[in-house]
């Protein structure tokens, strides 16, 4: 499974993806960025993973994966050191397929997340289609 990991902090995304990449995951990094649907699709990411140090940056970027409604069941991991705010704000959206992890966390945790949400989303159509 590809992994697009957005966090502003160069040190802790490179820790993560070798974590996730230890746990099987293919991971993409990526800084904050105002083009995630882009990224996303250029990507073909099967899940994001937001760790911002400030949490409004996260819960932009997560509006923005989830105003399309392309990306409404794109599992997404939102790593927080407000976890309390962060998950007040989750439930005023009624948020499905996301799960936070509050800081500190380990990459151990964050794969954890991200098997779970990739375990528990409804298969695609595209991948129904069975290979020639």
């Amino acid at each position: 499974m590809r992994i697009l990991l957005i966090d502003d902090t160069p040190e802790i995304a490179e820790l993560l993806s070798f974590a996730l990449r230890d746990h099987g995951f293919d991971v993409v990094v990526s800084g904050f960025t105002g083009e995630i649907d882009d990224l996303i699709a250029d990507e073909r990411a099967d899940a994001l993973v937001l760790d911002c140090s400030v949490f409004e940056m996260s819960e932009s970027l997560f509006d923005s994966v989830r105003g399309n409604p392309d990306r409404a069941a794109l599992p997404i991991v939102i790593i927080s050191d407000t976890p309390e705010k962060a998950d007040a704000s989750l439930r005023a959206r009624e948020a499905d397929h996301v799960l936070l992890i509050p800081k500190p966390f380990s990459g151990s945790q964050v794969a954890r997340a991200l098997n779970e949400l990739l375990e528990s989303r409804v298969p695609s159509p595209e991948s129904q289609i069975p290979n020639p």
